[in-house]
């Protein structure tokens, strides 16, 4: 029963984003129909098989217990969504952790994938939206902004309440067990408040830090190659 209620949840999440990021998408994203399907499948497809590599890089990080480990993934999920809308950041979501899946497995009884994936939504989708409101270097760093204060409050909040409970029982370890992890890295964890509180939140921060800087660097880079397409198809158009 705790597996068929957990996959159901995970169902009605990701169906609830896909039609959050679809609803504005329609009102946000000016040049998606100048994108054929083939373009947009291809590009969306190769963003997020990049991404699934990525995630099976993973570092440990000194503060935290070491089922927290930071991946670089969302870098190229930010770069697709930045430029095909936010339908495609949330679909390149899903498919790295999928592709992660078939490449790797899960040590986390698919509690930590699918973490990634509604912590990783909430990272790319309100910087998606933001930035596509406006399209602008401004607004890409604005959206970078929000979306690290998103990921910060809702993956924190979403572990303490969901996740690491989650996690306790389908992984058959009982809390006092997985917040003594984190004590033996930090003395001040003694509770799955203090856990949220010294080792998701910095976790959560560190994240968008470094994925926003590395997306404001490379973004600007790749942009031109991603856009050569579009410039190739308004040519033919025009002749």
């Amino acid at each position: 029963m705790q597996n068929i209620t957990f996959i159901l949840v995970c169902l009605a999440i990701f169906a609830g984003l896909f039609l959050l990021a679809l609803w504005f998408e329609k009102r946000l994203v000016k040049h998606r129909k100048s994108l054929s399907d083939t373009h947009y499948i291809t590009y969306t497809g190769l963003l997020s098989a990049v991404a699934g590599v990525l995630m099976l890089f993973e570092i440990p990080l000194f503060f935290a217990p070491g089922f927290y480990k930071l991946d670089l993934s969302e870098l190229p999920v930010l770069i697709c969504t930045f430029y095909l809308g936010p339908v495609a950041g949330v679909v390149s979501e899903l498919l790295k952790v999928m592709l992660k899946l078939i490449l790797k497995g899960t040590t986390t009884a698919f509690v930590g994938d699918f973490a990634n994936f509604a912590v990783g939504c909430s990272f790319v989708l309100p910087a998606s939206i933001l930035y596509h409101s406006r399209p602008s270097r401004r607004m890409a760093i604005w959206g970078l902004v929000l979306g690290t204060v998103v990921m910060t409050v809702f993956g924190s909040a979403f572990n303490a309440i969901y996740l690491l409970p989650k996690f306790s029982a389908l992984f058959g370890m009982p809390l006092d067990a997985i917040v003594a992890m984190g004590t033996k890295v930090n003395g001040a964890i003694n509770s799955v408040s203090t856990l949220v509180l010294f080792a998701v939140v910095p976790f959560n921060l560190l994240k968008g830090i470094v994925v926003s800087l590395l997306t404001m660097l490379l973004y600007k880079r790749i942009s031109p190659l991603l856009h050569l397409g579009d410039e190739k198809k308004k040519a033919r158009l025009a002749g």
